[in-house]
């Protein structure tokens, strides 16, 4: 939605707008603690070597999410396979939407659910023109602690809200995630 500036608030913006410069782009300045100290005079710096491998193993990263398969999402937009369970988030404070989000996914895979819906709404909020907890949850289910609970999730089709909602596919109770290094 826009709206016109009034003279007073257009004069403003333009006060703003003359006082603001570019960056220059060549110069970056590290914070003071991460600076390295300069090289003694009459001496070259030091050259950077590659870290040695360590003695022990390296940390396994946790696997990507899965993308969730085309034909899955074909037989959901054409209403030959539902959802097995459904979480609104309509109205609710990003605080509460996350707590509830846990706890839905924790018991739909309890349940034994596959596949879950989750609505967000469109919003009209947010740094993008997105709502709030449509910038949110995509975020949450990618981070590493709900890799025990989502395999994989993606936008849902119109019929099932579109951009206002999310298809999480569930991981079954039990099974291991697959690891990197098998």
């Amino acid at each position: 939605m826009s709206r016109r500036l009034t003279g007073e608030e257009r004069e403003l913006w333009d006060r703003l707008r003359r006082s603001v410069r570019p960056l220059d782009r060549n110069v970056v300045e590290a914070p003071e603690g991460l600076r390295r100290p300069e090289p003694a005079k009459g001496r070259k710096p030091q050259r950077e070597t590659a870290a040695r491998p360590s003695a022990s193993p390296p940390v396994a990263r946790e696997p990507s999410l899965a993308r969730l398969e085309d034909r899955t999402l074909r037989r959901l937009a054409r209403g030959l396979s539902e959802v097995d369970a459904r979480l609104d988030l309509h109205g609710m404070r990003q605080e509460r939407a996350f707590s509830t989000l846990v706890s839905f996914l924790r018991r739909s895979q309890a349940r034994g659910a596959r596949l879950v819906l989750v609505i967000t709404g469109k919003g009209f909020e947010g740094s993008d023109g997105r709502g709030v907890l449509r910038q949110a949850v995509p975020s949450w289910l990618s981070r590493p602690d709900f890799r025990d609970l989502v395999v994989g999730f993606g936008e849902a089709g119109r019929r099932h809200g579109g951009g206002g909602a999310l298809y999480v596919q569930i991981r079954r109770r039990g099974v291991a995630r697959p690891s990197r290094n098998d």
